[in-house]
């Protein structure tokens, strides 16, 4: 029998997309890497604008001075750089995808031990719901995924009472 460790890299695959449940997220998985000794994967992904109007005969509107996969960029960096900073190190890699998030982080999650994402917190009944990007992954994703609630201003960090 196959150890079921050995079928996986090392490597915990998180979404982050720059809102305060992805980053919890990602928190989350800075920790785990630091407890398993995995390396944890950092994606963003990005998709241009939907373009209206050119089946009507008019001229599609292009962002000519947007530089989306840059903006996603620093966007992921700043929020890998906020999350470390005054924690214990873990090994992070950053990677930005062009394309729609649950099919790039479905992607990514390949071979992973693990795909991690943050779930919305909207209220007592919206917060039950899973967003549609976790949703997803949670259905189709080919390794177990991990959905980090919002975090609670009376937990700390992994959820304990303070």
């Amino acid at each position: 029998m196959v150890n079921q460790v050995e079928e996986h890299d090392r490597r915990i695959v998180v979404g982050v997309d720059g809102s305060a449940g992805s980053r919890t997220a990602l928190r989350w998985a800075m920790s785990q890497g630091r407890l398993t000794g995995a390396k944890v994967e950092a994606v963003s992904a990005w998709q241009g604008p939907p373009v209206y109007g050119f089946a009507y005969g008019w001229s599609p509107s292009v962002f000519e001075d947007v530089d989306l996969a840059a903006i996603t960029g620093k966007m992921l960096a700043e929020a890998v750089e906020d999350e470390a900073a005054g924690r214990p190190p873990a090994e992070i890699l950053t990677r930005v995808v062009h394309g729609h998030p649950s099919q790039a982080l479905l992607d990514l999650a390949h071979g992973a031990q693990m795909l991690v994402v943050g779930s919305r917190g909207h209220g007592a009944f919206a917060g039950m719901l899973l967003g549609s990007v976790s949703q997803h992954c949670v259905q189709h994703a080919p390794c177990p995924v991990v959905v980090v609630p919002p975090t609670d201003p009376e937990r700390d960090e992994i959820g304990s009472r303070r």
